[in-house]
Order: structure tokens, then C-alpha cells, then sequence
């Protein structure tokens, strides 16, 4: 009977478990809703909002079953990482993004890394069209094109630092008591890279960055503040995006 009990007792704490995990995920839901809609705004109408919202709900389950409270990070950080992480993954599945365009990105990417290496400053829109020998109009329909690169997760970072890394930015996230020194000086390195990047970009640059990554506002919002037009907003913020990659690309390599 006792053993019957005992039994009876764990039955109802795993109920009680699933409850409150089920709570959590009712809570957050908004915050998948919210971050597809961010996302959706930047890829082809053709990928339906709702596949992402699934995706981002798979992930936001994953993070609520191995979230570690004991661990020195906020469940609301690690839930967007799983979350945004999840969505990434099904748009890579979807593979909605040319290899074209990937190849134009990577094209920017480099001109940038290399012409403001030469310069030693950021370079204006001018420059890096006649660096390209392209008009200054192919130029931008060339920025237009290669928007949705900026939704390349930071944990492909690895990529430009060490191909032997075989753990993710959310594994160092979920368990960062983990980290050996080895792996404290490659975080850190990687942070005040980012940091030293974002400083160096033209002010409007930055502050596209700020408003629309720690800010949270949409690009909208973003254009009511800065004055100018929606689409003028994605262009800066996918400048901002390809100097950042080429300054990575160019350090790291390094």
C-alpha cells in the first residue's frame, strides 16, 4: 500500500509539473508571436507567418523542459534564444533565401570588410558602389536584396572563430557555469568585438541597431523617430548589418 502511495504521490507531482510548464507557455506565447512577426517582416510574403509562430512555439517548449533555474540567466533571455534559434532553423529548412542573394550578401560583406580596412572608417554608400563598379542604384536594390541576411543567428559566429566548436551559443547560455577559461576569453573576445563593431558604425547606423534590437520597435517606429520612410530604415539597417559582418569576418579571420 505504502508502495501504491508513493507512486500515487509522483503521478500527482508530474501532473503539477506539466501544469505549470503548460502555464509557462501560455505566457509566452505573445513573445513567439511577437519575434515571428519581427522576422516575417524581413523574408518573402511566401513564407507563411503561421509556420513560423509553430516553430517559435517548438522552441519556446524546448526552452521551458530544459531551462535550469539554478543557472545565472533569465528564463525571458533563454526563451528568446530558443525561440528565435527554432525559427531560424525552419526557415533554414524552408531554404527561402536564393543562393543568389546568399552570394550578393557575401558580396557586400567583403567589399565592406576590405574597402574600410583601406580606409580605416566606415565607408559611405558612394564608395562602396565604385569599389563594386556598380551604379549607385544597383548599389541599393543590391542592399534591398540582401535584407533577410541580417536574420543569420549570432551562434553561427563560430563559423569565423573556430570550426572545431561543437556546442551553440544557447548550450553556453543554458550552462554557463560550464565554460572553462578557454571558453570565457572566446565569449569575451566575441563580445567586445560585437561592442567595438557597433560603436564604429555612422551614428544613424547605430541607432537603427539600438532602436530596433534593445529598443524592441518595430521598423515603423523606427521611421516616426528618425523621420524617414519605412523601406529607408531596412536599407540602413541592412548597411549596418553587412558592415558589421564584414568587420567581423575581417577581425576574426585575423
Amino acid at each position: 500500500m505504502q508502495t501504491v502511495a508513493v507512486e500515487s504521490s509522483k503521478l500527482k507531482q508530474t501532473e503539477l509539473d506539466i501544469e505549470k510548464r503548460n502555464d509557462v507557455v501560455l505566457e509566452y506565447f505573445p513573445m513567439v508571436k511577437y519575434i515571428a512577426a519581427r522576422i516575417a517582416r524581413r523574408i518573402p510574403s511566401h513564407v507563411e507567418v503561421d509556420d513560423l509562430i509553430n516553430a517559435g512555439t517548438i522552441g519556446l517548449i524546448d526552452a521551458v523542459n530544459k531551462f535550469d533555474s539554478t543557472r545565472r540567466v533569465k528564463f525571458k533571455t533563454y526563451a528568446e534564444f530558443r525561440i528565435k534559434g527554432a525559427i531560424l532553423d525552419e526557415l533554414r529548412a524552408l531554404d527561402w533565401m536564393p543562393r543568389s542573394t546568399r552570394q550578393k550578401a557575401s558580396r557586400l560583406e567583403r567589399a565592406y570588410a576590405e574597402l574600410e580596412q583601406c580606409l580605416g572608417r566606415p565607408a559611405t554608400d558612394v564608395e562602396i558602389a565604385e569599389f563594386l563598379n556598380i551604379s549607385l542604384d544597383e548599389f541599393h536594390l543590391l542592399l534591398n536584396e540582401a535584407r533577410g541576411v541580417g536574420l543569420i543567428s549570432i551562434d553561427e559566429l563560430h563559423r569565423y572563430l573556430d570550426d572545431k566548436q561543437d556546442r551553440n551559443l544557447l548550450e553556453y547560455v543554458a550552462d554557463s557555469e560550464t565554460l572553462d577559461l578557454v571558453e570565457l576569453l572566446y565569449f569575451d573576445q566575441v563580445y567586445h568585438i560585437v561592442v567595438k563593431a557597433i560603436e564604429q558604425l555612422p551614428e544613424r547606423e547605430r541607432l537603427v541597431i539600438s532602436f530596433y534590437y534593445y529598443e524592441r520597435l518595430t521598423m515603423r517606429e523606427v521611421g516616426e523617430i528618425l523621420k524617414v520612410s519605412e523601406s529607408r530604415v531596412s536599407q540602413i539597417h541592412t548597411r549596418a548589418i553587412m558592415r558589421l559582418r564584414g568587420r567581423l569576418m575581417r577581425v576574426l579571420k585575423a
